[in-house]
């Protein structure tokens, strides 16, 4: 993507964390690998050990950090800041000595130390906002005053009140030279700045280059999500699910005409797609612009009738899918598929100690197809088996599947989305049942009858 610097770890932590450090030292990426360091000379030798370029050398600096945390005086804590510091230099690290909760210390005492620092050799200077207390004004004016000292600053934005993009911003025009974000925002509490919103904003409103690959920052995104288990919300900004998508009709009318009457930027510039969905919200427009992608062709009278069928559906709480449209053209118009692939029946064996695997009964174009599958859970068994059972038919790829709870107990009625895609064709089809599995196996067969009809 074209980070400059990695934060990769603390190496202190553990040694699973430290094994990572390493991992990721190793791999000879165009970045400067960093360690979170605290102010010991224990966390630096750590650090060595992972062959990193950098350390984090964090030092509390609010007197209620100093006195509760540390219970010490501001003299220790500034020795003990020059002190590791010229520890890590005399080892052949770069040092970025930071100053923790820096937004509620007292301003004099925090431009002391990081004088000091810069004595005992600190490359660069670090303001944290531990607790995102900063607003974009203060902000602005602190990194003005702290540019002064000599040396290159970063700030560290925490998002408790939904303002760490907007202090970042601020911190750069007011002269800070480096941001520490994170990939969707993650951290501690409510997550640290965003990596893609920074980028994005430089690059869109201040019209800055950041260097940073655009087209990577929705698949990292993704990638992040899957291996943190940390799932991004579907109104984030830049790599939310609906960052992209439109429903509101006048939104898809003026879309039709220049996508910029509703896009701030391009999707494809950050490697994604537009979607239309249709909800309660859609208008003829975007119904119209859905029907022939279908490849199908209404009057205005049937039109009229298919978006107030989605409406009357929108207005019920429900998703309207590619399948659901289909579905409904399909009765205005007076239109009939036959189903090409029908289950007759299917069992799944599930516990703690088997393999989850399903056994799956299947009519395809008439003949009578029995497959199993086993996956990493009922649900994923269950589809590997209906997968293989029409593979003789279609390659059919499963790319998202959604699940929400309806109702509330143990028989909540489920809704499962799915999203399928064939050759380069794309559906999305719903099933919503009390069982998941059934749910699951309606919905993703849906999916692959409208894709094989």
């Amino acid at each position: 993507m074209g980070v400059n610097i990695i934060e990769a770890g603390s190496a202190i932590t553990s040694e699973g964390e430290r094994e990572a450090i390493r991992a990721v030292a190793r791999e000879g990426l165009n970045a400067e690998i960093c360690s979170y360091c605290r102010v010991r000379k224990v966390d630096i030798d750590f650090a060595l050990e992972c062959e990193v370029d950098s350390i984090h050398l964090v030092v509390p600096v609010s007197d209620l950090h100093i006195q509760t945390k540390l219970k010490k005086d501001r003299e220790t804590v500034t020795r003990m800041a020059v002190d590791t510091t010229q520890y890590a230099k005399d080892h052949g690290l770069i040092v970025e000595l930071s100053g923790e909760d820096a937004s509620r210390a007292d301003m004099d005492f925090l431009k002391s130390v990081y004088s000091a620092g810069i004595e005992a050799g600190a490359e660069r200077i670090a303001f944290c906002d531990t607790v995102g207390l900063l607003v974009p004004e203060k902000t602005f004016e602190v990194f003005k005053e702290l540019s002064t000292l000599g040396r290159p600053v970063s700030v560290h934005c925490h998002n408790d009140f939904g303002l760490a993009t907007a202090n970042t911003l601020a911190a750069l025009r007011g002269g800070a030279s480096q941001a520490h974000v994170t990939i969707n925002g993650i951290g501690e509490r409510a997550g640290n700045t965003s990596l893609e919103e920074v980028v994005m904003g430089l690059e869109t409103i201040y019209g800055y280059n950041t260097g940073i690959n655009l087209k990577e920052l929705y698949t990292t995104s993704r990638f992040v999500s899957r291996a943190t288990g940390i799932m991004v919300a579907p109104n984030k900004a830049i790599v939310g699910g609906n960052a992209f998508t439109h429903e509101a009709g006048i939104h898809v009318h003026g879309l039709l005409a220049d996508t910029s009457t509703y896009e701030p930027i391009k999707p494809e510039d950050v490697g994604r797609e537009r979607k239309i969905v249709l909800g309660k919200h859609a208008g003829r427009s975007s119904v119209e612009l859905a029907l022939k992608e279908l490849g199908l062709d209404v009057s205005d009278e049937q039109l009229d009738e298919i978006v107030a069928r989605i409406k009357e559906l929108g207005d019920k709480g429900k998703h309207v899918t590619d399948a659901d449209l289909e579905a409904i053209a399909e009765t205005v118009l007076n239109i009939s598929h036959e189903a090409k692939v029908k289950l007759e029946e299917f069992t799944v064996v599930s516990g703690n100690t088997v393999t989850p695997t399903a056994s799956i009964k299947l009519k395809v174009n008439g003949n009578e197809v029995v497959e199993a599958g086993v996956g990493d859970g009922p649900v994923d068994a269950a589809i590997a088996a209906l997968r293989k059972g029409i593979a003789g038919v279609a390659d059919i790829r499963l790319d998202e599947y959604h699940v929400d709870s309806i109702t509330g107990g143990t028989d909540a009625l489920v809704e499962v989305r799915v999203k399928l895609s064939r050759e380069g064709k794309v559906i999305t089809a719903r099933g919503a049942r009390t069982d998941i599995i059934m749910a699951s196996v309606e919905a993703v067969l849906e999916g692959i009858n409208r894709l094989i009809k």
